[in-house]
């Protein structure tokens, strides 16, 4: 799940594209139902969008305002209120969702039941004690469904859980077990293009050696004595090696944001924050390019021909 923000609503000077978005989306939004005034409204979009988009690229700000889903977002922020009105309609419109998830998860109606409970307390905002505490729906930012995010929000609350009531369970059978629940709405992602840009060009610009190692250590999650193997070296040779690479690549990066206009602090910040999974980068696909076609090297599971 994503983090909270750092800042709050109230420190975020929106923008006046921002301003403009919120003026004419604002009867759209249904805010006004839920006692949210314009102010408001400006402010949480605001937020996100500062989150979201990067150095005040204003067209990258425009697309991410044109794909928020901004009536799901008012809703879930209501809710996270403890706006009444914002609550009957949430449970109209998503118990179902709900129930039905937590049931193809858990496989019985005692625990679905006893999932989907669990799950409502972390929405409303409280703990297990009945404590206050800050709501789940504070997590949504309108970047895909509220449907699809409740359905991962279920999922991670089961595995949460499984984790925490079998740890002698390895992660392969809890994986298993969980096959059924994948979120089928994932959200869009909006990654910083100057990011995106930086990681293409050094992707591409590795050697085939260096694309062996990190696609056989990363994406087929080779050991460093298998690696090791297959070159015919010692497994301390490919430690440092992996290593030298690791640290070459990322010091390149940081060079690229920075002359793209980052100071060496955001350039750092930007690439701890980036999910790869945010990127529109094809990482796994840019990394085999022009990998070494050798007798050696096998997809793991393969048969070595």
């Amino acid at each position: 799940m994503d983090s909270l923000p750092a800042a709050s609503s109230t420190d975020v000077r929106p923008s006046a594209a921002v301003r403009e978005f919120a003026a004419q989306q604002y009867a759209r939004s249904e805010a006004g139902q839920y006692g949210m005034d314009i102010g408001e409204l400006t402010a949480i979009v605001a937020e996100i969008v500062k989150q979201r988009v990067w150095g005040g690229d204003e067209a990258a700000e425009q697309d991410f305002l044109a794909a928020l889903r901004l009536e799901e977002l008012v809703l879930a922020r209501a809710c996270a209120k403890g706006n009444e009105r914002a609550w009957e309609v949430f449970l109209t419109r998503y118990r179902n969702t709900l129930y039905e998830t937590a049931y193809k998860i858990a496989r019985t109606e005692s625990d679905a039941r006893g999932l989907a409970d669990s799950l409502y307390a972390e929405l409303y905002g409280v703990d297990a004690k009945g404590q206050q505490r800050t709501s789940k729906l504070r997590y949504y930012q309108g970047r895909g469904s509220l449907q699809g995010w409740l359905r991962t929000v279920v999922a991670q609350e089961y595995i949460n859980h499984y984790r925490s009531t079998k740890k002698e369970t390895s992660l392969d059978a809890a994986l298993d077990d969980g096959a059924q629940f994948a979120a089928a709405e994932p959200e869009p992602v909006v990654a910083e293009p100057r990011v995106d840009a930086a990681v293409k060009a050094e992707l591409t610009a590795l050697d085939a050696d260096e694309r062996f190692l990190l696609a056989a250590y990363y994406l087929d999650h080779r050991t460093l004595a298998e690696i090791a193997k297959l070159q015919g070296v010692h497994e301390s040779t490919i430690s440092r090696k992996l290593e030298r690479t690791v640290t070459a690549v990322r010091k390149r990066m940081v060079k690229r944001l920075v002359q793209s206009g980052m100071s060496g602090r955001e350039a750092e910040e930007a690439l701890q924050s980036t999910d790869v999974r945010d990127l529109h980068v094809k990482v796994n696909e840019t990394l085999r390019q022009g990998m070494p076609k050798t007798t050696f090297y096998k997809e793991k599971g393969e048969t070595q021909g």
